[in-house]
Parts: C-alpha cells; sequence; structure tokens
C-alpha cells in the first residue's frame, strides 16, 4: 500500500506550523485535503491555514470544553468508513492541547490512529536552547496562581533534568519571578519567544539576566513563550571515590556484579559498565 494513501477507518493525527506556514509537510497537506472531515480546537483559526493550503475539508471544533462530547460521533463516524485528521491551532495536536480523549476512545473502538509528524514548539526550543537534550522534563503551562506555581516549582527544583514550560504573555513576568525563588536567581535560562515567527527572540542567561531583559524591553514580553531552565548539576564522582568504595564493598558481599554496578551507578551516576569492569576488576586481586 501507497504510505501516501488515505486509509479508512482512521484518525490522522497530523502537525501544523507553529508559526512559519512554510513550515508544513507535504504529507500533512494531502491528509488535510484527502480525509473527509477535521477536527480543530478553533475552526476560525484552522480556517486561516486551510485557506493558505487551499483546503476545503470540512472542519469541526473539538476542545477542552466539548471533546468528551463529541469524542462518541467522531468514533461513529470512523467506524462508518471515514478517515478523520486532528489539529490544534499549532504544533502537534495533545502536546499541552486538546486530543487525548478522542484519541484513546478511537483506541478503545480498536480503529488506527496514524501519526502525521512536524512541528512542535517544546523540541524546537530544546534543538536551540544550548541546554542538555539527552534527558529533559516537560511541564506544560504552570497555574496561573503564584502559590499553586510555586508549589510545583519547588518540587522541580533539584531534578537533574532540563525543565520545559510553556507560557503566556501576561504570565511571564510572575513564572521568572516563581523561577527566582524556587531555583534561584543565577540557575541558567533559556526563553525562546514567538519561535518560527517574524519577530522571535531568544534570551539566554541566568534567571535574573532574563528577568531583567523582560521587564526592560515590552516586546519581550508578547507572545507565547517556551521556558526552558537546566537542572541541577549531577556530581560527578570518581571511581576511586572512598563513598563509591566503601557502597561497592557492601554490594558485593552481598550481590552479583551486574547488580551492584547498577545500584553504583543509580546512586552516584556514571556507566553501569565502568562500575561492573571495576568490580570484576577488584574480584579477580
Amino acid at each position: 500500500m501507497n504510505s501516501n494513501q488515505i486509509i479508512r477507518n482512521t484518525l490522522y493525527v497530523v502537525a501544523t506550523p507553529i508559526g512559519n506556514l512554510a513550515d508544513i509537510s507535504e504529507r500533512a497537506q494531502q491528509v488535510l485535503r484527502s480525509v473527509d472531515l477535521i477536527c480543530c480546537e478553533d475552526t476560525r483559526h484552522s480556517a486561516r491555514l486551510m485557506d493558505h493550503l487551499g483546503c476545503t475539508t470540512p472542519l469541526l471544533s473539538l476542545h477542552e470544553h466539548n471533546e468528551r462530547d463529541r469524542s462518541a460521533m467522531i468514533v461513529e463516524r470512523l467506524q462508518s468508513g471515514q478517515s478523520i485528521a486532528l489539529v490544534s491551532d499549532a504544533g502537534t495536536p495533545l502536546i499541552s492541547d486538546p486530543g487525548y480523549v478522542l484519541v484513546n476512545h478511537v483506541i478503545d473502538a480498536q480503529l488506527q490512529v496514524v501519526p502525521i509528524p512536524g512541528a512542535s514548539a517544546v523540541i524546537t526550543a530544546l534543538s536551540i536552547s544550548g541546554l542538555p537534550t539527552d534527558r529533559w522534563r516537560f511541564e506544560g503551562f504552570l497555574p496561573s496562581k503564584t502559590g499553586a506555581r510555586l508549589k510545583i516549582l519547588n518540587a522541580l527544583a533539584t531534578d537533574h533534568l532540563t525543565l520545559v514550560f510553556y507560557e503566556s504573555s501576561h504570565r511571564i513576568e510572575g513564572s521568572l519571578a516563581d523561577m527566582a525563588i524556587a531555583f534561584g536567581a543565577d540557575r541558567p535560562i533559556v526563553v525562546a519567544r514567538e519561535l518560527t515567527k517574524t519577530f522571535e527572540t531568544v534570551l539566554r542567561g541566568t534567571i535574573a539576566d532574563v528577568q531583567q531583559a523582560v521587564a526592560a524591553d515590552n516586546n519581550q514580553r508578547k507572545g507565547e513563550f517556551v521556558v526552558l531552565v537546566q537542572g541541577v548539576a549531577t556530581e560527578v564522582v570518581g571511581i576511586g571515590d572512598e563513598r563509591v568504595v566503601a557502597l561497592v564493598n557492601e554490594l558485593t558481599a552481598i550481590l552479583p556484579p551486574k547488580k551492584a554496578a547498577a545500584i553504583v551507578a543509580k546512586v552516584f551516576g556514571g556507566s553501569k559498565k565502568l562500575y561492573y569492569e571495576y568490580i570484576v576488576a577488584l574480584g579477580s586481586e
């Protein structure tokens, strides 16, 4: 079967541009033109993209307030043989956007869900941030009230992973202020604003540096934001460190080398393989 051929009884989860309309893929365009229906957050917003693409497929609103009610009807249409696309206002659906309920209804009905990948603000921001991207944690939008926001940020304060948040123009200053409290004003941070759009900017520095830049320029408080915070640095502990040696001695008395190495790596970080080789070498002495 041609991979570009539209399949009946199928929900297509289609990524759309996060700003620059040229970023939409040819495959996404073909799917949007070929399906029987497009589900979208805001029909007026998505209509502008469809007009740009010359796509005349009917639109149906699907958002957080009606998703549960409409999912059953959409599944019925899929079961009748239709193919349907799901899009969000921008980027990849379900990533801090509606679609979770619908996708699970479709899966429960044992119908096919097909991804049409493309733009995602979180991935785009990570790729240019300069912060570690091997392990990261996406928290989406923080609560609007300071108390609830600080509760979440305080719980993340000792996390070693790069932290990623979405934020809006009317809350960016408040969130930065709370991050300075929870993480410390000297924690490295990146604020990516209006990604792929005309007025895209990326601010890098400490939280204090970025707070100052945002406060000094009204334009830096406009638009849509991805905020990335460097995780707490993991302490580098050498194999010869007395703490490592003590734990190795304790564990090897009761566990095989492979399990002991895994525990040591979890406690101190580093390579399980190197710890394993170290433990085996100790045993051969």
